[in-house]
């Protein structure tokens, strides 16, 4: 009996241990009732230490229960959106301790997204348009306020689900590249096939693909456009010299590629085939082929051309295909249509903070922690809590952002008040379909 005690409060504080860990890096208390169920179990069960009787029935008494049959588990559906997720208030904003450099930036930041804040449906259900407007106009007008104090005065931390969150990152790669098939440049960067289509799903969501019989089906999927689906019909925006790297930059959604002639070329993301996407890194380590310390995106790339095909039937698994267009101007543009900023910009579901505002990271690498603001969206970028970190152009962007694997918390900044009007059943915009 003793050790079925140890084994349930065991339990019971293993579960706080895991609560409170949330719970501190969400500055948020630990839930009473959670002491309270350790509590109530460790008397229930030394209750039945002290009563049980010193003499035994006889064996013969005695029967073993009867096996129950085990009920089939039945899976909570997912949240939809961050209102069906749950909202909880947060710490203040004056706790966080933003540092006016780090603020500044992000007010900046969040000015160019105010345009698009003030006119989108906010397809996570926690904000209206009329929100924002009047942040927007003191961001707008009072171009000199301080950072710390802008975010103090007009917004409130919020927590979705559990706040637990995790990050990876993304650059803007640079590669070798061609506008023609020249010189050993000969894989193909497509621009987007005018028989692609986008249309909204069941549920808000969007569907890429091409229209058969009056309903849409996804698009050829990898495989088939390396094979030359597309080829000939004068689609090549130009040429990479290198799959490999093409393949990472098709991940990362835009790039820069480096002509012969020593000048720039940027490309933008303009669609997808509505093929699943699956990462190409977690396919090798399930199959032995990448080792722990090998998960970053530089092992992968080492792991793919230590192939004998050159990793392509490995890229090729990752059905997912981006189209891409020439950006001319400031780039690289995410989901907003605005300039994303390294070490400012992340990626985010829009059904789970909208897209502009600011939030805050607590994670347990402290490059990725501090005030960012959402300006992006990507493919595999989804759920409460989910984020990819934009680390800009460059080396040392592409270093951090190949090996940026990050756990934490999450603290959306949303307008003060949101929290207390979703929780008294005022509601939000709720559950329309984003637009990028």
């Amino acid at each position: 009996m003793r050790s079925m005690v140890v084994g349930v409060i065991g339990g019971a504080q293993r579960g706080l241990k895991t609560s409170s860990v949330i719970a501190s890096r969400c500055h948020l208390p630990v839930p009473g009732r959670i002491r309270r169920w350790l509590c109530f179990a460790g008397l229930l069960l030394l209750a039945a230490c002290a009563s049980t009787p010193k003499h035994p029935a006889p064996s013969s008494v005695l029967r073993p229960p009867p096996r129950p049959t085990p009920a089939t588990p039945v899976e909570a559906p997912k949240p939809t959106n961050a209102v069906l997720a749950g909202v909880r208030a947060g710490p203040s904003i004056e706790s966080l301790g933003l540092t006016p450099v780090s603020a500044k930036a992000a007010l900046a930041a969040f000015r160019l997204s105010c345009p698009a804040l003030i006119r989108r449906t906010d397809a996570s259900g926690l904000t209206r348009q009329s929100d924002w407007v009047p942040i927007c106009t003191d961001a707008a007008t009072r171009l000199d306020v301080d950072g710390p104090d802008f975010f103090a005065r007009w917004f409130e931390a919020a927590v979705v689900g559990d706040g637990a969150s995790f990050a990876t990152g993304y650059y803007e790669p640079e590669i070798l590249g061609s506008r023609d098939p020249t010189d050993g440049y000969d894989t193909p960067i497509y621009r987007r096939p005018p028989d692609l289509v986008t249309t909204t799903s069941a549920s808000g969501g969007k569907q890429w693909g091409r229209m058969q019989g009056g309903q849409i089906q996804p698009y050829d999927d990898r495989a088939a456009i390396d094979a030359g689906s597309l080829a000939g019909q004068g689609l090549e925006l130009a040429w990479a010299k290198d799959p490999i790297e093409f393949f990472f930059l098709q991940i990362q959604g835009s790039g820069r590629l480096l002509l012969p002639d020593g000048t720039v070329m940027r490309i933008g993301y303009d669609g997808q085939n509505g093929q699943r996407y699956d990462a190409v890194g977690r396919i090798m380590r399930d199959r032995g082929l990448l080792g722990p310390g090998q998960l970053s995106m530089q092992g992968v790339m080492a792991g793919l051309r230590a192939q004998p095909d050159g990793g392509r039937a490995l890229m090729e698994e990752d059905k997912s295909y981006v189209f891409f267009k020439e950006v001319v101007g400031p780039g690289p543009l995410g989901a907003l249509g605005v300039q994303v900023v390294g070490h400012v910009s992340v990626a985010a579901d829009p059904k789970f903070i909208p897209l502009g505002a600011p939030l805050f990271l607590t994670m347990d690498k402290a490059d990725a922690s501090g005030l960012w603001v959402a300006q992006d969206t990507g493919g595999a970028i989804k759920g409460p809590n989910r984020f990819d970190t934009f680390w800009g152009a460059g080396q040392s962007a592409r270093t951090i952002a190949g090996g940026m694997f990050a756990h934490g918390c999450a603290l959306i900044l949303l307008p003060k008040g949101t929290v207390a009007r979703l929780n008294s059943g005022g509601g939000g915009y709720g559950g329309a379909a984003a637009q990028r």
